[in-house]
């Protein structure tokens, strides 16, 4: 999406930005401030190089035209999660509501927010004043979020954060009660002790009583996990491919695309969907930010994404040990995914 003027835009300097008075939306560039965003990419890239097995950094799966493939990987017939999800929202949206009481929306990881409308039509019956704060990596999907929020729910206040989830804990002190959402199972695309540090943050700035909505995909067969990442259009295999595209247009990488295959597999150890580009011939790919090159021989393989999935019995003491108890399960009759509504205690 095109830079859209309408909706007003400033970079905070210290602590939480206030929003323009009277304004009922803002775009807050967190990201912006004091770095530079090829170098940040860059030696991210080389970081990534480096380690045995290499891999590369998932967030930067989502640059423009990475947010609008991840859509449409969302609507693909194998991919079972946003369809799965969405169901449980439109039925228990309302149940959320009044278990948590008014509270403002701030959602992790908010891509486009198309689920996030049932909670805000929720919410918005409890109060006239519904406050939402979405935060994303992405730019463009932050700011298709806000107009389509505009347009089907004039009355949100939406305040976004173009940054990271670091950054959107300086939020919390100014907003709550607070339901924090992180949807469409994306915790999965951490390891075990990122997922552990996120969740021992958010609770550290969550106050006794607000609310943590969670997202997960439950462990299942191995065939409809793997058709899930590897659909019969194409669009996962584009999905990881453009990463690579990305690279070459803003590192100057000089990467031939047309010889990384996208491979999704999964893990029956780890319990995790693992996806790579697998170089189908010896290519050595540039940073010239850095002054470094780095040779990846035929058949090797980089990590560019994990999706971990979970079973119930084993998340809830993890929740419980960080600080949050359970208020209520919502989960749908084949038992695929999960919302867990967590308390802070």
């Amino acid at each position: 999406m095109l830079f859209d003027p309408r909706i007003p835009e400033t970079a905070p300097s210290r602590g939480f930005p206030v929003p323009l008075e009277g304004t009922r939306s803002v775009l807050l560039q967190a990201s912006s401030q004091g770095k530079d965003p090829a170098l940040e990419f860059a030696a991210s890239v080389a970081a990534g190089l480096e380690r045995r097995p290499r891999s590369l950094d998932c967030r930067f799966l989502y640059d423009e035209e990475g947010s609008r493939l991840y859509e449409e990987i969302t609507r693909q017939p194998e991919y079972y999660l946003t369809r799965t999800e969405a169901s449980l929202l439109a039925r228990y949206a309302v149940d959320i509501s009044r278990l948590t009481g008014p509270a403002t929306l701030v959602e992790f990881g908010s891509g486009y927010s198309v689920k996030t409308d049932y909670l805000l039509s929720a919410y918005e019956a409890w109060s006239p004043e519904v406050s939402y704060l979405p935060v994303d990596v992405s730019d463009s999907a932050l700011r298709g979020a806000i107009c389509a929020i505009n347009r089907a729910h004039p009355a949100v206040r939406v305040i976004a954060l173009h940054g990271t989830f670091e950054e959107a804990f300086a939020l919390f002190d100014h907003v709550s009660p607070i339901l924090a959402l992180f949807l469409g199972s994306t915790v999965g695309n951490m390891n075990e002790e990122e997922s552990r540090d996120f969740f021992t943050r958010v609770a550290d700035h969550l106050r006794p009583g607000d609310h943590f909505l969670l997202g997960v995909d439950l462990l299942k067969d191995k065939g409809l996990l793997e058709a899930a990442y590897n659909d019969a259009a194409g669009v996962s295999a584009a999905f990881t491919g453009n990463l690579f595209v990305r690279m070459n247009r803003e590192l100057g990488s000089q990467i031939d695309t047309s010889g990384l295959e996208h491979v999704a597999r999964f893990d029956a150890e780890k319990e995790q969907i693992e996806i790579h580009a697998r170089f189908l011939r010896a290519q050595t790919l540039e940073l010239p930010l850095l002054q470094r090159s780095f040779r990846i021989e035929a058949g090797e393989e980089i990590l560019t994404e994990i999706s971990r999935k979970y079973r119930i019995e084993t998340l809830l003491p993890e929740m419980e040990t960080v600080g949050f108890r359970l208020r209520r399960l919502f989960t749908d009759e084949r038992r695929w995914f999960a919302l867990l509504l967590l308390e802070k205690g």
